[in-house]
């Protein structure tokens, strides 16, 4: 039960004129590095990263279930970059749907 101490008047004041100071620097210091990161990105960067298709066929190939989650472990790429990928391989005609729910779809690779 009970809570903290409570402390004496003199030491409040001398805390207070100590914090104040130095969330006032801090303060500062977090504007400055705000406005600095902003400079410095220019804004969003744009990644662009492409699948070879002699990669990408090689890395279907060896799975048995082809899925985008399994493509993008395999070749080190986001799930962005395998979705799509995948679905230009689909529009080929290189990958057809065997099945799968909600965005987990599982494909094979057509011979």
């Amino acid at each position: 039960m009970g809570g903290g101490k409570k402390r004496p008047v003199g030491s409040n004041a001398k805390n207070k004129d100590s914090t104040t100071a130095s969330s006032s620097n801090q303060a500062q210091s977090q504007t400055q590095k705000k406005e600095d990161s902003k400079k410095s990105s220019g804004g969003r960067q744009k990644l662009s990263v492409a699948i070879e298709e002699t990669a990408g066929r090689k890395a279907l190939q060896n799975m048995k279930a082809i899925t985008v989650q399994a493509l993008a472990r395999n070749l080190g790429v986001k799930i962005s970059v395998a979705n799509s990928f995948i679905r230009t391989m689909e529009t080929r005609g290189s990958v057809k749907l065997a099945g799968g729910y909600s965005g987990h779809r599982i494909y094979q690779l057509v011979q």
